[in-house]
């Protein structure tokens, strides 16, 4: 019923500016927490930004802070995550994730996306 799908990722060199989109299926995106993550090779899981119910932004990761937006588009119903100046330590699948109840960006992660692959050269 709830789908979420990723697309956008690729091969970039270090530098460049990529954006994903999260097209989400079963639920609204303006009455949900909305969040991407990302793992790379051999290491966790992390959360980078979440957007909650109304708009308000929790950033968690100070690696992409200053360069990655977290957005939504409630009539397309997407989710988007602008990326600039690039690292090859960037390198990783992108995830975007909604909660079920709260909205807020403390409430549990139930629902996933497949991810995308990011790929940053030197």
């Amino acid at each position: 019923q709830v789908q979420l799908a990723e697309s956008g990722g690729g091969f970039i060199q270090e530098g460049g500016s990529l954006r994903l989109s999260c097209t989400v299926s079963g639920l609204r995106v303006g009455e949900r927490a909305m969040a991407w993550f990302r793992q790379a090779e051999g290491k966790e899981r992390e959360r980078l930004l979440c957007m909650s119910w109304n708009g308000r932004i929790t950033a968690d990761s100070g690696a992409v802070r200053g360069r990655f937006t977290i957005s939504r588009d409630d009539a397309k119903n997407t989710l988007y995550l602008e990326m600039n100046n690039l690292k090859p330590e960037d390198t990783a699948i992108y995830t975007c994730a909604s909660d079920r109840y709260g909205g807020s960006c403390v409430a549990k992660i139930v629902y996933w996306g497949q991810g995308t692959q990011v790929t940053v050269s030197p």
